[in-house]
């Protein structure tokens, strides 16, 4: 998930934020194999290895150290779906017309 925002007519300096988190679903073992120390299992803590879960998330918010973990154990990207939503922010200081977006990517990948 990520945010970011657009004032008058897209102008040019648009506020881009990083990931804001990176969630994991999946079995719960497989996610600790892939993703080791980085995987923060406090949200569901005592979710047994066999069990499937989504609300892992990583300590970390930057896509490309988990897609390179995905990499190194084996998996590849098998879709990509994303969504953006708007609302107008005038109650955050900024002019009438700005608009905060937030975006939602979806990464499936796979193990052959």
């Amino acid at each position: 998930r990520g945010s970011y925002t657009i004032g008058r007519e897209a102008q040019a300096d648009a506020k881009f934020r990083r990931v804001a988190r990176i969630t994991v679903c999946g079995k719960t073992a497989l996610a600790k194999e892939v993703f080791g120390e980085t995987l923060n299992e406090s949200r569901d803590p005592d979710r047994p290895p066999e069990r499937y879960t989504a609300r892992y998330y990583l300590k970390f918010n930057f896509l490309e150290q988990a897609f390179d973990r995905l990499s190194e154990a084996g998996f590849r990207m098998a879709a990509c779906s994303s969504t953006g939503t708007c609302a107008f922010a005038p109650e955050q200081g900024g002019p009438a017309d700005d608009k905060i977006w937030t975006s939602y990517t979806e990464y499936v990948f796979c193990r052959d």
